[in-house]
């Protein structure tokens, strides 16, 4: 009878979708939801104020940026002070700056609280990243990190296309004061999961200043490369699809959502098994594709077919890299980890929105995914790199050993 119950035991001990996970994936929802159906509307919003295609290169950047500058902090604070008091706050100061849109009316009155906004986001994702990695059993991280990660696939197959709508029939203010409800909401799903206790960290391991956990840099700077690509199209496919007057925007985001949320449901199962092998290269070759579609664009099969290769393809990559960022952490830099990871993701995002603002300005919307294209190809040069590096140190260990 002992020997029966075992695996039962353990079988339970390896469940993924306990209450918390549900709370964590329902609060990472709603703050997704708000924050996607901005992502394609303040490029308008921006537009309709008075702004160019650099403005909103910079507008967009600002928030990446300043996220990024506040992760590191977040992620000493989820080891320090603890996961609730970073999530929480995190989701409040959001809350406050998305509320704040419906009262702006300058460029300048925007971009600052852009910063805000992004300060709001930095420190809730990180938490958020790191809430679900204690919550998901270690044996099944790819996995449960795929199944976390579908919470925001869900949001970015309706918000986008509902804020694009919603933009069209009602004021800009309206649209953003809903966004900031759907925060609130995420407020109070966060408020209901009961959090990792953390224990304090003293000596070698407790250094407050240092900016990075460098056990995760590798799958980081991956990341880096490819969501450089996501700048160009969170930034500005809205204004390149209108100077071509090619329809289809709305439905593009929602085939982009649903090709993520197939591919997370055995993406990471093949990571847990194969490793980041079996899905860097495959995912990264599908953005490849997709962003050399897009330059091209010469109607809307082809901005649908690049959305359906956009999203297998980061849907692939995406969920494996995280878990490789947090596998090789020790279990009280998780949080840095995570913070490292989506560093990187901001950076990538926030360099794209800038960089492509002046390309745009100068060669035109195709140029940006030409210039995406090449940022992919060179993720995948240095993953070979990588994997090249693995291989000829294996010897030595096996000589050592």
């Amino acid at each position: 009878m002992g020997a029966e119950q075992q695996p039962l035991i353990a079988e339970q001990k390896e469940k993924i979708w306990t209450k918390d996970f549900v709370l964590i994936c329902l609060a990472n929802f709603f703050v997704f939801l708000g924050f996607q159906m901005t992502l394609p509307t303040i490029p308008l919003f921006v537009e309709h104020l008075g702004g160019n295609d650099q403005l909103i290169g910079v507008v967009v950047g600002v928030f990446t940026f300043s996220a990024l500058i506040v992760r590191p902090f977040a992620g000493h604070a989820l080891e320090t002070k603890g996961r609730r008091f970073v999530f929480l706050l995190g989701l409040l100061i959001f809350v406050i700056s998305v509320g704040s849109y419906s009262l702006i009316s300058s460029i300048f009155l925007l971009f600052l609280m852009r910063v805000v906004q992004g300060i709001g986001w930095g420190f809730s994702t990180t938490a958020s990243g790191t809430v679900a990695t204690d919550i998901i059993p270690a044996s099944r991280r790819g996995e449960g990190m795929g199944y976390y990660g579908l919470s925001g696939n869900i949001a970015l197959a309706f918000g986008p296309s509902l804020g694009l709508v919603l933009a069209a029939m009602i004021p800009f203010s309206h649209l953003f004061a809903i966004c900031a409800a759907l925060g609130v909401a995420s407020v109070l799903f966060a408020a209901a999961i009961t959090y990792k206790k953390v224990e304090a960290v003293h000596g070698k391991g407790a250094n407050r200043w240092d900016l990075y956990e460098k056990s995760a840099l590798t799958p980081s700077v991956l990341l880096f490369f490819l969501t450089v690509t996501f700048g160009g199209i969170a930034s500005f496919l809205p204004l390149y699809t209108a100077q071509k007057q090619i329809g289809g925007l709305q439905l593009y985001f929602l085939l982009y959502a649903l090709a993520l949320m197939v591919t997370r449901t055995f993406a990471g199962q093949l990571y847990d098994r194969k490793g980041h092998r079996a899905v860097f290269l495959p995912g990264a070759g599908l953005i490849l594709l997709a962003m050399l579609l897009l330059a091209w664009l010469p109607g809307e099969w082809a901005l649908l077919l690049a959305a359906v290769l956009y999203g297998f393809g980061f849907g692939m990559v995406q969920p494996g890299l995280q878990a490789w960022s947090v596998e090789r952490a020790p279990a009280h830099r998780k949080g840095m980890a995570n913070a490292t990871f989506f560093s990187f993701f901001d950076l990538g995002v926030g360099v794209g929105a800038m960089v492509f603002g002046q390309i745009s300005h100068w060669f035109g919307y195709p140029s940006i995914y030409l210039a995406a294209s090449g940022s992919v190809l060179l993720s995948m040069l240095v993953y070979l790199s990588v994997l090249h590096k693995e291989q000829s140190l294996r010897p030595r260990e096996r000589k050592n050993a």
